[in-house]
């Protein structure tokens, strides 16, 4: 058995726990074998919706994180990092405040696309190739930027669209439903086979684009396209679940750790399901912390990644890369 297909067991076997865990357990395990009941309708409506959900945007943030971090070669290139997500977070809670009618992964999309897009100018040198630490670190700022904005906008709005506004903005999966389980699916599925298209490119710019321009790739389209399926990646879990931090940062580097993956294609999928895995986990983790409070999984997210960039910072400071 290989440890991708581990890894994968792993994760669905976190999924079942996190689908049955509590005191009404064994309930619940009646209920999905009789198929009605309380039992059988709080699995269909409540918890399923809610763990596939997770699994969802867990995997298509991995994938995201995965693509900036071999992209650019750096290991704190992540959406989330690059103010990428805040991004698609703050265009979700001005789409709230305007009342507008318009579809979350559009506007979620468009917000991380007008991030990125102003990341790339604002990081742009005129005579020589940005570095990417310079990207991570403009990226920082526009975050902090826009997280900002939307707070501001939080403040303007009437008690109950400031309350939808802020679970986009801490990061929920609480009353999700088959609708944005079919949802991120449908769109992960889509940008992970647009992802498979541009292997060949994406193998090539980890050589440097100079090695990738004697191959034969045109490094900057093929840098422009790959950040593009990265971005709409990290987009399409924001629509769901909010900016959830860090799940993009850790999932890379953990999943190929995990599974000693050698290949970009191995490297993709071991993130993909590592970050599944991770905010499985912490939903998990975020509902059965404290008894009677259900957490945001943001909160739980947060947690565990902020020890994690500060050891990442620190590592990179010991290399001198910072």
């Amino acid at each position: 058995m290989t440890r991708i297909t581990v890894l994968l067991a792993a994760v669905l076997g976190a999924a079942m726990l996190s689908l049955f865990w509590g005191p009404e357990m064994g309930f619940l395990w009646r209920g999905l074998w009789s198929g009605e009941g309380p039992a059988a309708l709080t699995l269909r409506v409540i918890r399923g919706p809610r763990v596939a959900a997770g699994l969802g945007v867990g995997a298509v943030l991995g994938l995201s994180g995965a693509l900036f971090q071999m992209l650019f070669r750096n290991p704190l290139a992540a959406p989330d990092l690059m103010g990428f997500t805040s991004g698609a977070g703050l265009a979700i809670v001005a789409a709230i405040s305007l009342g507008l009618a318009l579809p979350l992964p559009l506007v979620s999309a468009a917000g991380g696309l007008l991030a990125a897009l102003l990341v790339a100018a604002l990081s742009r040198h005129r005579h020589r190739p940005t570095p990417p630490l310079t990207l991570v670190l403009v990226g920082l700022g526009v975050g902090f930027t826009t997280s900002a904005l939307g707070t501001f906008l939080m403040t303007r709005l009437p008690v109950q669209e400031a309350a939808e506004a802020q679970r986009w903005l801490t990061g929920s999966l609480a009353a999700r439903g088959w609708d944005h389980v079919a949802q991120v699916w449908a769109i992960g599925i889509g940008l992970t086979l647009a992802a498979a298209a541009q292997m060949r490119p994406l193998a090539a710019l980890e050589l440097g684009p100079d090695l990738a321009a004697g191959l034969g790739i045109r490094a900057g389209r093929a840098r422009a396209a790959l950040a593009a399926t990265a971005v709409l990646l990290a987009a399409a879990g924001v629509a769901v679940a909010g900016p959830l931090p860090f799940v993009a940062l850790m999932a890379a580097p953990l999943g190929a750790r995990l599974v000693q993956a050698r290949t970009a294609a191995g490297r993709l999928a071991a993130a993909a399901t590592t970050g599944a895995g991770i905010v499985v986990l912490a939903d998990l983790g975020a509902r059965a912390a404290l008894p009677g409070i259900q957490l945001p999984v943001g909160v739980a997210t947060g947690l565990l990644g902020a020890p994690y960039l500060l050891w990442l910072l620190a590592q990179e400071m010991e290399r001198g890369d910072l």
